[in-house]
């Protein structure tokens, strides 16, 4: 017999508290505790996106005060109605015990937050044990390698965390086995999978998971409780309002893979209901490992619509939005005019859960950023966390001023890296190809297949100066009416740096070298010399 592995009560979440400290809670003690918890401390960051997402529906159904929730389908008819009970539920300062106990223990039924429970284990499909079978009915897993981002799978795969194989797989604890099972559900590939027959057909390829390659943007506050309680996305969302609200966890029954999708409703299944891969874990004996697991398709059904209340839209060139994609080299600052600004902009839209915060709360609030640079289907490059100091005092609607002066000076510098960039591979082409025309009006011709390492090194030296200087730029007495000169003289320097000294002592580098600088300089019009 396995022991099972429960969630609300083993601990397995690792936090970090106010007084210092790090611990791992079960659920249970997450929520009664959020108020002294500092911080999320899970090493995997595109599981702890996913598992805000899982914290904020529960908050939603827990947090209350008198006899509402914040999950209240009535007050949530009335959005300023549904703004004063959040605002006393934060000023109550913490969730009520009773009211955790009440949702796990009695409102949500026995054996749904067990990992390894034999009818319904969390988040998992153990129809899977029947479904995913090869031609003499053996069980077909997928592996634990599979499971575990940033394990190689397969032969080709890339090493980036750990050297393993499919040959000889490493079993993971039970609390690790649960991050990453929460991190397949939300930023799973796309293709080919482990094939799961339902009816005679045996399909073996699957959809992305709807987090893939994207980056999520939550208001972080002083506390757990504090930044749970504002992660429960507004009621002001385009769902079913007729249909029933569920989690996973809490639906009588299985999602029948050959169904349409159960129709988006708030704040649960916009949360927790849009996963495209089923998932089994496999258990050592004693209940605490993972030593294998099925990973497959969970439907083909169209994906539902509906706008995630933690993701930036940008505007496609086909004039749709999509969700701005994770970028491992992009620093958070990069994204701060678009968190801050209106969505009333044509071609990006903030957060839904950065609109209506409560002001007095403003400054404390930080941003917290959670991301996985991937492609859509099996590639995984790199994962992040970033936290922002507190800059939500800068929201136009609170500080108009400072929002678009914060706008000015990310435009800056993206001008600027732009130009260095550009500047940079004509230098390099200058400098190595004796046909080129060295006189100022010459024309260089540039081969995008060839840009030389100049502009890659002059890049990752520019963007750590750009934020020292933006950070600059948007303390007390540091705006100005050129933000662009900081930048510009933050790309000369980034520039020099990659040509290096030896180089340029080389004539025609040193005329390569002056022509870039002059190209970065013009940024500052016509005075710059």
């Amino acid at each position: 017999m396995t022991r099972g592995f429960d969630l609300r009560d083993e601990p397995w979440i690792p936090v970090r508290l106010l007084t210092g400290g790090s611990v791992r809670l079960g659920l249970r003690e997450l929520f009664k505790q959020a108020h002294e918890i500092d911080d999320l401390e899970l090493p995997v960051p595109p599981a702890a996106a996913g598992l805000m997402r899982i914290l904020a529906a529960i908050a939603a159904r827990i947090a209350g005060y008198g006899d509402d929730r914040l999950d209240n389908p009535d007050i949530a008819e009335d959005i300023e109605e549904w703004l004063h009970l959040r605002q006393r539920v934060l000023k109550a300062g913490q969730f009520r015990p009773e009211d955790v106990d009440a949702y796990f223990d009695r409102r949500v039924p026995d054996g749904r937050f067990d990992l390894f429970d034999d009818h319904r284990p969390f988040l998992q499909d153990p129809r899977l044990r029947t479904e995913c079978v090869d031609a003499k009915g053996e069980p077909n897993t997928s592996g634990v390698n599979k499971l575990v981002m940033g394990r190689p799978t397969g032969i080709n795969g890339a090493v980036l965390f750990g050297h393993f194989t499919d040959t000889a797989p490493v079993p993971i604890s039970a609390a690790e086995a649960a991050w990453h099972l929460i991190a397949q559900l939300y930023f799973g590939p796309s293709g080919q999978c482990t094939p799961r027959r339902v009816t005679d057909d045996r399909t073996g390829s699957g959809d992305a998971a709807p987090l893939r390659k994207s980056v999520s943007y939550f208001p972080w506050g002083p506390d757990l409780f504090t930044s749970l309680v504002l992660a429960v996305p507004s009621p002001k969302a385009e769902v079913d309002w007729d249909a029933d609200d569920t989690c996973p966890w809490e639906e009588e029954h299985l999602a029948d893979p050959l169904k349409p999708v159960a129709p988006m409703t708030w704040p649960g299944r916009m949360l927790t209901g849009r996963f495209r891969h089923a998932v089994l874990l496999v258990p050592s004996q004693d209940g605490r490992q993972v030593t294998d697991a099925y990973i497959t398709w969970s439907t083909h059904e169209p994906a539902p619509e509906v706008r995630d209340p933690y993701q930036i839209l940008d505007r496609r060139q086909d004039g749709e939005f999509q969700a701005r994609e994770a970028d491992g080299a992009r620093a958070l600052w990069r994204d701060l005019d678009s968190l801050l600004l209106k969505d009333s902009r044509q071609d990006t839209q903030r957060p839904p859960a950065l609109e209506g915060l409560p002001p007095s709360l403003l400054p404390a609030l930080r941003v917290r950023a959670y991301g996985f640079d991937q492609d859509g289907q099996q590639k995984d490059s790199v994962w992040f966390r970033s936290t922002t100091p507190q800059v939500l005092t800068w929201l136009e609607d609170n500080d108009a001023e400072m929002a678009h002066h914060v706008k000015r000076c990310h435009a800056s510098a993206e001008q600027v890296g732009e130009r260095l960039d550009f500047a940079a591979r004509v230098a390099w082409k200058a400098a190595t190809d004796s046909n080129v025309d060295l006189s100022p009006k010459g024309k260089i011709k540039l081969d995008r297949r060839k840009p030389g390492p100049w502009a890659s090194a002059a890049l990752t030296r520019f963007w750590p100066k750009a934020e020292a200087d933006f950070w600059k730029l948007t303390e007390p007495g540091g705006r100005t009416e050129q933000p662009v000169k900081p930048f510009v003289h933050a790309a000369l320097v980034a520039l020099d740096e990659a040509i290096g000294q030896a180089n340029r002592a080389d004539i025609r580098v040193a005329r390569a070298r002056h022509r870039a600088r002059s190209m970065i300089l013009a940024l500052l019009g016509p005075k710059s010399g």
